[in-house]
């Protein structure tokens, strides 16, 4: 028995147990499992299975008090502050960050323990460095306020609070590079590096991002190929790095020089996971590279799964928050997936060639030990991944195969390069070129298989939900019964054949009726699909919260629909909770036209549009005139702007879908004013469903608006906002119309489908 293994499991499993919902239950939870414990050591006295269960009970119940008493100790005090103005002292911990508004950096609060924050400021935080004191008043936010995906986010860095600048901030500088952050001087010095050896975007992104694990770079249409084709991982600095890594190493240092590689790789390791911002998914992949490489010299075996739990509890002891990193959470299941079947899969893959062909053999091996370390990892992920991404990539095995091996070139060969170039630049962009012929590649493979229908599924699709738990059911089934091959062939068989079933199922579902539209649940932004048959649009798509990405949803809702093509996109206006999302859209999608107010906008948003478009082959139309456009079964009038200067959600289009008898109208952000002139202007009819303004804003719906167009559904498209939407006034005024109130933070996306016989049929 893995005694340490069984011990950093239990632990682990017990702070993995604090994601449930509930709060307060862990010191109850613990005292049982601690009355369980005596009872056990009493009734099982002298039975061979008393010591296994202690080993399971008592660090399930240490593991609970652990997250107690650092609940109580590090994180309540700071919450204690949160929701009002408090002075601070802190220290920055990283360089800072631009944001839409201004600035932020990440701090590290005096005076609490191991508490960390995000300052939030204006443009003058950009000249801070880390090492630098800070003191002034700030308005204490608490990250749980902020939704789900943030929450988790913030805290697994040990982040609980947000500071708001209040214009008080005193600045004391830190000495030139001060020894305790080197390397976060370190990994400006690289990033700095990098850009100075590879001036082509896609490449810079691409090694920015695989060396560091700053995906900022790289352009969204590469890292959407990417993530679709399951090479995210690549980027996400785990175990495969650390391997990269010390394979370089080894390349340096003489195998016989064992004591020499460990040490030199235990100290590039540690240097290396604070470069990359010690982020749980690295810590964990580092921390496990160093168990596996001194066990030797401690005369140990290297057991991957003590190896592997033993660089859990270090980090969960440092921050038991950390079990919340979704980035923490796939690490963990891929090592563990290939720890556990990869070795199985690859005696299998290899197992039928009895030939003695050593060019065959070793072809062989190199592709049966890719396959199943792919194999292996989606095993444990592809339930994360449906739940966090809404995505499993079909051709991952494939783009493992493929991409994978180079990826790993990529990474040695840069690293060295960058190196190099520290040392002497021309020499650095001589080493350069290897690297930059590996990343085309692996980018060139991303894309290609982007193009290939149904590369991807979307969970969005229901029936994919319960095909899932039939394959890890058929197959569970397979490895409890009697050996034999050709069970898991017929699993296989099966597993195709349901998939191809739910796909169908879904499509037929989703072109049901003459008209369907989803008002998606973006967070506070919006984003509308409007389908009839299998011709398709999309209004606006953006979201300001920082935790969904808005692209995603409505790409993952359009394709789960059986929809590969959009015939038009409309932009109301150019903000960013309207449009951010538009990059993944349109790189996902290919689309005839995309509809543009015909103005000029500050934030640039309407020059990346029109470039995009023609990258990706659309037309641009710039509204100036109603203008018709025919969609399956029903019509789309888009009504240009009627207004050309002030606010740009004054400045924006305007969008009637029509079918039948039935309208449902969208108005962007338009104030109450601009809506009365739009009922002035055009001939609006009596609408079905109105997409209510500027997210239940006070200023919009405008009382005789309502009057004029008498909406019988009022769909507010809102997520975590400070502004107080949807407003009480504007409920108020919708309620008084006989609108039926919908609303995408407490009911998700709103769905509605038009028969042919012209009912419609609202609901979520």
């Amino acid at each position: 028995m893995r005694v340490l293994a069984t011990v950093g499991f239990s632990f682990a499993a017990g702070l993995f147990l604090t994601l449930l919902p509930w709060d307060g239950w862990q010191l109850y939870a613990a005292g049982a499992l601690a009355l369980a414990s005596l009872l056990w050591a009493l009734l099982g006295r002298g039975t061979p299975h008393l010591r296994r269960a202690l080993l399971v009970l008592l660090p399930l119940m240490v593991s609970l008090l652990y997250f107690s008493a650092y609940r109580a100790l590090v994180r309540q005090p700071v919450q204690a502050l949160c929701g009002g103005e408090h002075d601070f002292s802190a220290a920055v911990c990283d360089w800072p960050e631009a944001t839409e508004h201004g600035a932020k950096v990440t701090i590290r609060l005096h005076g609490l323990l191991g508490a960390k924050a995000v300052y939030y400021g204006d443009d003058d935080l950009l000249s801070l460095r880390p090492g630098d004191a800070l003191s002034g008043t700030a308005w204490w936010n608490d990250v749980a306020a902020i939704g789900d995906g943030d929450l988790r986010q913030f805290s697994s860095r040990g982040v609980y609070a947000l500071l708001y600048d209040r214009d008080t901030l005193t600045v004391q500088p830190a000495p030139d590079m001060p020894l305790g952050y080197a390397p976060q001087y370190a990994a400006k010095a690289l990033r700095d590096k990098l850009a100075q050896l590879w001036d082509d975007p896609s490449v810079l992104g691409f090694l920015t991002a695989e060396l560091t694990g700053d995906k900022s770079l790289l352009p969204e249409s590469d890292y959407v190929a990417m993530q679709e084709t399951g090479l995210a991982h690549i980027f996400a600095v785990s175990g495969l790095h650390c391997a990269f890594l010390v394979t370089l190493l080894s390349l340096l240092i003489p195998p016989t020089h064992r004591r020499t590689l460990c040490a030199v790789a235990s100290a590039v390791l540690v240097f290396y996971m604070l470069l990359t911002g010690l982020s749980p998914s690295v810590a964990r992949a580092c921390v496990m590279q160093l168990f596996l490489l001194s066990a030797p010299l401690f005369r140990r075996g290297s057991d991957p799964l003590t190896s592997l739990a033993a660089a859990l509890t270090v980090i969960l002891l440092v921050n038991p928050y950390a079990v919340g990193s979704v980035s923490l959470q796939l690490s963990f299941a891929a090592t563990l997936g290939m720890v556990l079947l990869s070795g199985r899969l690859y005696k299998s893959f290899t197992g039928w060639y009895r030939g003695r062909n050593r060019a065959v053999r070793t072809a062989l091996s190199f592709l049966a030990a890719n396959l199943a370390a792919t194999l292996g990892a989606l095993v444990f992920t592809a339930p994360l991944t449906a739940y966090y991404f809404n995505l499993l990539s079909l051709v991952a095995p494939l783009a493992g195969l493929l991409a994978v091996p180079a990826a790993g070139y990529a990474f040695m060969s840069a690293f060295v390069s960058a190196l190099l170039g520290l040392v002497w630049t021309p020499l650095g962009h001589l080493a350069g070129y290897v690297p930059l012929l590996l990343v085309k590649y692996i980018l060139w493979a991303a894309h290609l298989l982007l193009a290939v229908p149904y590369h991807a599924v979307y969970f969005t699709n229901v029936y994919l939900r319960v095909w899932l738990l039939y394959v890890y059911a058929a197959f569970l089934g397979c490895a409890v019964t009697p050996d034999g091959k050709r069970k898991y062939a017929l699993a296989s068989a099966l597993t195709v054949l349901t998939l191809a079933a739910c796909l169908w199922l879904n499509s037929r579902w989703q072109q049901y009726g003459a008209f369907r539209a989803a008002v998606l649940d973006v967070g506070q932004g919006e984003s509308v699909a409007l389908c009839s048959g299998s011709e398709a649009a999309l209004v606006d798509c953006g979201s300001s919260n920082s935790y969904v990405d808005a692209g995603s949803v409505a790409a993952d809702a359009l394709q789960s629909a059986g929809i590969r093509r959009l015939s038009a996109v409309i932009v109301t206006h150019y903000h960013a909770d309207h449009t951010n999302g538009l990059t993944e859209v349109l790189t996902r999608l290919p689309v005839d036209t995309l509809y543009l107010p015909d103005i000029e906008d500050e934030y640039g948003v309407r020059d990346r549009l029109v470039s995009l478009a023609a990258h990706q082959g659309a037309d641009v139309v710039l509204v100036t005139e109603p203008t018709r456009i025919v969609l399956g079964e029903a019509v789309l009038t888009v009504y240009p702007p009627l207004l050309t200067t002030g606010d740009l959600n004054e400045q924006g289009l305007t969008a009637l879908a029509t079918a039948g008898d039935f309208d449902l109208l969208i108005t962007g952000d338009m104030a109450g004013q601009t809506e009365q002139l739009l009922a002035q202007t055009y001939p609006l009819p009596d609408v079905e469903v109105l997409v209510v303004s500027h997210h239940g804003s006070r200023y919009s719906s405008d009382e005789s608006f309502l009057r004029a167009i008498t909406p019988d559904n009022a769909v507010i498209s809102v997520g975590d906002n400070r502004y107080g939407h949807p407003a009480e006034e504007t409920l108020r005024r919708l309620q008084a119309v006989g609108a039926t109130v919908w609303r995408t933070d407490q009911q998700g996306s709103i769905r509605i489908i038009i028969d042919r016989q012209g009912h419609a049929l609202v609901d979520r």
